[in-house]
């Protein structure tokens, strides 16, 4: 059984972001870069599964040719093989997705693991149009996963409590913070995982366009918290709350 698990190489979620001074986007020079938190997840779930009839992990990056180095991150990990698809421009969800269905098509995995969004543009949208595309079967947001030889049981949280869902392979799983804690390459894995496979090809390869359909007209940072205010006992609290609404 062969699972395929996308990664993508995101600002590293320790850094404060910083916009650029001519509002463009977000400035990334000389800041640190890692793989994005659920798509550790995803590779970890993936690693996991090796123990129930998982046979091969091959993860996929799509973007600038530094994002090899998250790919080695997830071989240093436990999968099994690489492969980057190098672009020039900045490919949107849906490009992704048709690259990936391209992918697909030719690896033929049973299983497709993905993080939910990117901590970057947290849009949420690659897996569900993958699905789309693909036609198969999607288990959205799991805080569990279980793998038999024919299928897939996917339960994540909902606003209720939990809600299970069992889907026919092949099918799409991505992945919630809860599922699992990803492990730690230990370095004789970091110097293994250099000497793994990895593919290199463009997104021309695959007869993809990914001109960008969306247009950023501005970035700018958050607004700066207003100074609290100190009072000097609980009854001119209240009279405070009562004057902004808040207490009635």
């Amino acid at each position: 059984m062969k699972v395929l698990v996308p990664v993508k190489r995101v600002l590293d979620y320790n850094v404060k972001p910083r916009v650029k001074a001519d509002g463009t986007g977000v400035d990334l020079a000389n800041v640190k870069m890692s793989m994005n938190p659920f798509d550790e997840i995803a590779v970890e779930e993936a690693i996991r599964l090796k123990d129930k009839g998982v046979t091969e992990i091959v993860v996929v990056s799509i973007g600038e040719p530094k994002a090899q180095e998250t790919i080695r991150t997830a071989l240093a990990m436990g999968a099994d093989r690489g492969i980057l698809v190098t672009s020039e421009e900045k490919v949107e969800p849906l490009g992704v997705a048709k690259i990936l269905a391209k992918i697909v098509e030719e690896e033929q995995p049973n299983l497709v693991i993905l993080g939910k969004q990117a901590i970057d543009d947290d849009n949420n949208q690659t897996g569900q149009m993958l699905a789309g595309l693909l036609g198969w079967g999607q288990g959205t947001f799991a805080s569990k996963v279980e793998l038999s030889a024919d299928s897939v049981t996917v339960t994540r949280e909902v606003d209720g409590g939990l809600e299970t869902g069992t889907f026919t392979l092949p099918a799409i799983v991505t992945t919630d913070l809860r599922l699992n804690e990803p492990r730690y390459a230990s370095l004789p894995n970091i110097m293994k995982a250099k000497s793994k496979p990895l593919a290199q090809k463009t997104a021309a390869d695959y007869g993809v366009d990914v001109t960008p359909r969306i247009k950023t007209l501005k970035v700018v940072e958050p607004a700066k918290r207003s100074a609290g205010i100190k009072v000097a006992d609980v009854d001119e609290l209240v009279m405070k709350l009562h004057a902004m609404g808040i207490a009635k």
